[in-house]
């Protein structure tokens, strides 16, 4: 777990900073914070309060076809879009103002809580499609208002990126994880209709989803 939660902060410092080719790129640091502290905070609780929680999370092999595809493409969109804020810094594409950065920085750091909030409501989240034995469908906290709060929190968080490390230039870059972050989803519906038990009942209950009315 600190391994894998360590290389990838190396490899976040290395995208953005490479890139800027410098280091007084303080919007990176500052996006660096929002994301990892309260990663890493996150992380020690549930680790303390529910390590097989954990254990879910830091599995990352997909079961479901549709699934390895979908994460494929957005993996590569993913890379993309965060190697064009350093750029923008380096050669001064664009200049959002501080006030920006600083609201779009509150933004991601409210998506991420978001994230948080979802896991401790459902530890069952685990970061591939599955259902395992003894999982039940989870309508409480977030999920009393909006099925799949935890992408909808990952979608506020990928469209406020941008700004919050001071460029315009990425936003479309970034934009283009949310279509595929909507796939996963509607194909995450499908498999638990078919896998969870009484999960077509909450559907019916909770009607609104990350981009639809449903």
């Amino acid at each position: 777990m600190v391994v894998r939660f360590s290389l990838g902060f190396a490899i976040f410092v290395a995208v953005l900073f490479l890139p800027a080719g410098t280091l007084k790129y303080w919007q990176g640091w500052a996006f660096l914070a929002t994301w990892f502290v309260p990663g890493i905070t996150g992380l020690g609780y549930f680790y303390k309060h529910d390590p097989q929680f954990v254990e879910r999370r830091m599995k990352r092999k997909e079961k479901v076809r549709e699934q390895k595809f979908i994460m494929m493409f957005l993996y590569m969109v993913f890379a993309i879009a965060f190697l064009l804020p350093g750029l923008d810094h380096r050669f001064g594409w664009s200049h959002p103002p501080l006030w920006l950065t600083l609201v779009s920085l509150a933004l991601v750091f409210g998506g991420y809580m978001l994230t948080l909030l979802v896991m401790n409501a459902n530890r069952f989240a685990a970061s591939t499609i599955q259902v395992e034995p003894g999982q039940t469908v989870i309508s409480t906290g977030p999920y009393r208002l909006l099925r799949h709060p935890m992408y909808f929190g990952i979608c506020v968080m990928m469209l406020f990126a941008p700004l919050s490390l001071g460029s315009y230039v990425a936003l479309p870059a970034f934009v283009l994880v949310v279509p595929f972050v909507i796939l996963r989803l509607l194909n995450e519906e499908k498999f638990l209709r078919q896998e969870l038990p009484g999960y077509t009942e909450y559907c019916f209950r909770t009607r609104f989803r990350l981009e639809v009315i449903s």
